[in-house]
C-alpha cells in the first residue's frame, strides 16, 4: 500500500469533525464560530459565523430627536461607546452645519486617542496575549514552550525579558509580571479619557458643536504626565511583542497562513484636523484626506481610494444569510448625495431594518448579523479591518499624507517617533507593510497583533502633538469649546471615523426635525457578516475556513488555539468567555467539495 493510499483510507476513517465556539463573545451578539475540521489534513474546511442577538437600534431611533442621538447610540456597545457617541456627533455636525472651535476638536481628539490606547492595551496584553502565555502554549504547543525557552529575546534589553519563554511567563494571566503591569496601564489610561469627556465608555461633556470640558493647562498637564507613562511603555511593548511574534514564524513554519485571508482592508480614518475639517459634505473628499488617521480602502495591498466620499457611495448592505426581510421594493429616503452623486437602494441612507427571527440553518440564514459590502463598481468587496489598526497603518501609509513631527507616513511605512521619558530614551519606531516570504501582502493573525502594538505608540505620539496644540489654543486665550445650532427640518447626513476595532459609520435622514432613518455601521457587522447574496463568506468565516492547524494535541483534547488566534487577532469586542462544544464528537463523512451545515449544530 502506498502511502498515498494510507492517507486516503486515513481520512475515510477520520472525516470531518464539527467544532464549535458558542459563545465567543458578549458585544453586538453573542458571536458563534462553527467549523468543520479535517483532523488528517490538519486545517480547518468550512466555518459559519453567528450571532445570536438581535439589537434593533436602527428601528427605536426612528422618531428621536436628533440631539439624543449619540446618548442612544454611545449604548450600543459598552466598550467602544465613546466611539460611536463621537461618529453620532460628527454625523450631527454635519446636519446642523456646525464645526466645534479648534480647542473643543483637540479635546475630542485626545479623548478618542486615550481610548485607542486603553482599548488596545488591555485587549492585547490581557486577553490577545493569553493565547501566547506560557499555560496556553505548553497545554497547545509543549515543543514550541521547550523551544521558546531556549531562544534569546532579540530585544532583551529593551524589554527586560531574557528569553521568548519569559515573555510568555510573563503574560499568564493573574501570575504574569507583565500581565499585571498591563492592568495598571488600563486604570490610568481610562483616567486620561475621562478628564477629556468626563465618563467612559459614555462621555458626559461631548456634544453637537464640541464639549462641555472645562480646559486649562492644569487639565492637559494632568493628561500629560499620564501620556507620558505610556509613552515610556510603548517603548517596551513594541519590542516585546515583536520578539514573540517572529518567534512564532520561525518555530512554527507556515504559521503566516493562520487566519490569513486577501488583503481586503477598509479604514474609515479618525482623529480630524480643525484646520480643516468644517464637516461639510461637499468639502468632506479634502477634510478626509487631512485625519491624522487616513481612510482608505486597501485590496490586494494596492490603495483604490481615500476619498470619504466614495468610501460613502460605495457602501452596500446586503442580506444573505442573515435574518431579515429586503427592503428592496421600499421607497428611497435619499435618491442623491449634496453632490448630485446617485444614491444606491441598498447604501445605509435607505436601509430598513426588517426582522424575520428563524431557526438557524446554515445552508440558509443562520446569523443577525447583515453583510456589509464596498461596491467597486464591479465586485461587492467583503472588506476587513484587520481589528482595526492594520488597516489604520496601511491605508496611512500608503497615502503618505500625515506628517506632524511626532508620526509620519512614507508610502509604504509608518514612522513613530517618541522622545525621552523618565527611565528610556527617545525611541523610533517603524510599522512596514508586511508581505510573505514571496513578497506578497500578508494580512493574517499575527500581523493584525503586530499593528495593534504598534497603533498604541502611533495614538501616544498624536496625542502628545494634540497636546500641544490644545495647549496652545488655551494659553493663546482660545478657550472656547463649543459652537451653538439649530436643528433643520430636513438633513441627510454622516459621520466616519474608526472605532478601536475598525471602521466605524454613522447615517442619518432627518425629515420634520426627527429621525427618519438612522444606520449606525461598527467593525463588527463588516468583520463578522455572514455570507453575502452572492455567496460570498465574512471576514472571520474567510479567515478561518483559511487556517491551517499547528495544535499538537489530538481531536479528543483539542483546544482550538489557532482557530481562536484567527478570530481574536479581529479584536471582536474584548473577548471575555470562550466555551467550546465538541459536538460530542460527532463525525461526518468527508466529501470532495464542502458543503454547508444541514442541521442544527
Amino acid at each position: 500500500m502506498t502511502a498515498t493510499e494510507q492517507q486516503r483510507i486515513g481520512q475515510e476513517k477520520t472525516g470531518l469533525v464539527e467544532m464549535a465556539w458558542d459563545p465567543i463573545t458578549r458585544i453586538v451578539g453573542s458571536l458563534g464560530i462553527y467549523t468543520k475540521i479535517d483532523f488528517a489534513e490538519k486545517k480547518v474546511v468550512e466555518c459559519y459565523s453567528t450571532s445570536s442577538v438581535f439589537r434593533g437600534y436602527s428601528i427605536f431611533m426612528k422618531g428621536k430627536d436628533p440631539r439624543d442621538a449619540h446618548f442612544i447610540t454611545s449604548r450600543i456597545c459598552g466598550i467602544c461607546g465613546d466611539n460611536h457617541a463621537t461618529c453620532s456627533v460628527y454625523n450631527q455636525n454635519m446636519a446642523y452645519g456646525i464645526a466645534p472651535p479648534h480647542l473643543g476638536e483637540w479635546i475630542i481628539n485626545l479623548g478618542e486617542s486615550a481610548e485607542y490606547m486603553f482599548d488596545h492595551n488591555i485587549f492585547q496584553e490581557n486577553l490577545v496575549g493569553v493565547d501566547y502565555c506560557e499555560k496556553m502554549v505548553r497545554e497547545t504547543n509543549p515543543g514550541v514552550l521547550d523551544q521558546a525557552n531556549r531562544t534569546p529575546a532579540p530585544h532583551a534589553d529593551e524589554h527586560g525579558y531574557k528569553t521568548i519563554g519569559d515573555i510568555m511567563r510573563a503574560l499568564n494571566p493573574l501570575e504574569g509580571e507583565f500581565y499585571r503591569e498591563a492592568l495598571q496601564v488600563s486604570r490610568y489610561t481610562r483616567e486620561m479619557f475621562c478628564l477629556m469627556e468626563g465618563r467612559h465608555v459614555h462621555p458626559s461633556t461631548l456634544y453637537p458643536g464640541g464639549v462641555g470640558t472645562v480646559a486649562t493647562v492644569q487639565l492637559f498637564t494632568d493628561y500629560l504626565t499620564r501620556l507620558m507613562k505610556y509613552v515610556e511603555f510603548c517603548k517596551k511593548i513594541v519590542p516585546l511583542h515583536d520578539d514573540l511574534f517572529d518567534f512564532f514564524y520561525e518555530a512554527l513554519p507556515g504559521y503566516e497562513e493562520v487566519g490569513r485571508r486577501r488583503v481586503l482592508l477598509g479604514c474609515w480614518g479618525s482623529l480630524n484636523d480643525p484646520e480643516y475639517c468644517d464637516f461639510k459634505y461637499e468639502n468632506m473628499t479634502n477634510w478626509g484626506r487631512k485625519m491624522f488617521v487616513t481612510p482608505g480602502v486597501v485590496v490586494d495591498g494596492k490603495l483604490v481610494t481615500n476619498d470619504l466620499v466614495d468610501i460613502n457611495l460605495g457602501i452596500r448592505i446586503l442580506l444573505g444569510s442573515s435574518y431579515y426581510d429586503d427592503w428592496a421594493d421600499q421607497k428611497p429616503f435619499v435618491t442623491h448625495d449634496p453632490l448630485g452623486n446617485p444614491v444606491d437602494q441598498r447604501h445605509p441612507w435607505n436601509q430598513h431594518t426588517i426582522p424575520q427571527p428563524q431557526k438557524r440553518d446554515f445552508a440558509d440564514k443562520y446569523s443577525w448579523v447583515m453583510s456589509p459590502r464596498w461596491y467597486d463598481g464591479k465586485d461587492y468587496l467583503a472588506l476587513d479591518t484587520g481589528g482595526g489598526p492594520i488597516a489604520r497603518l496601511w491605508a496611512t501609509a500608503l497615502s503618505g499624507l500625515v506628517d506632524c513631527g511626532y508620526v509620519k507616513a512614507t508610502g509604504d511605512s509608518v514612522v513613530i517617533n517618541l522622545p525621552t521619558t523618565v527611565g528610556k530614551p527617545e525611541k523610533t519606531f517603524v510599522w512596514r507593510i508586511p508581505h510573505d516570504k514571496q513578497g506578497r501582502p500578508l494580512s493574517n493573525a499575527i500581523e493584525r497583533n503586530r499593528a495593534r502594538t504598534y497603533f498604541q505608540a502611533y495614538a501616544a505620539a498624536l496625542a502628545l502633538y494634540f497636546t500641544e496644540k490644545a495647549m496652545g489654543e488655551v494659553r493663546a486665550g482660545h478657550t472656547k469649546t463649543w459652537t451653538p445650532f439649530k436643528v433643520p427640518k430636513e438633513a441627510i447626513s454622516c459621520g466616519f471615523t474608526e472605532a478601536v476595532r475598525g471602521v466605524l459609520s454613522h447615517h442619518m435622514v432627518i425629515r420634520n426635525g426627527k429621525i427618519a432613518n438612522y444606520h449606525p455601521y461598527p467593525p463588527t457587522p463588516w468583520n463578522g457578516s455572514v455570507r453575502d447574496s452572492y455567496g460570498t463568506p465574512g471576514p472571520y468565516e474567510d479567515a478561518v475556513q483559511n487556517t491551517p492547524i499547528f495544535e499538537e494535541n489530538p481531536p479528543d483534547n483539542f483546544k482550538g488555539i489557532d482557530i481562536m488566534r484567527a478570530v481574536r487577532s479581529f479584536d471582536p469586542c474584548l473577548p471575555c468567555g470562550v466555551h467550546m462544544y465538541l459536538g460530542n464528537g460527532k463525525t461526518l463523512q468527508k466529501l470532495h467539495t464542502p458543503t454547508a451545515f444541514t442541521g442544527s449544530a
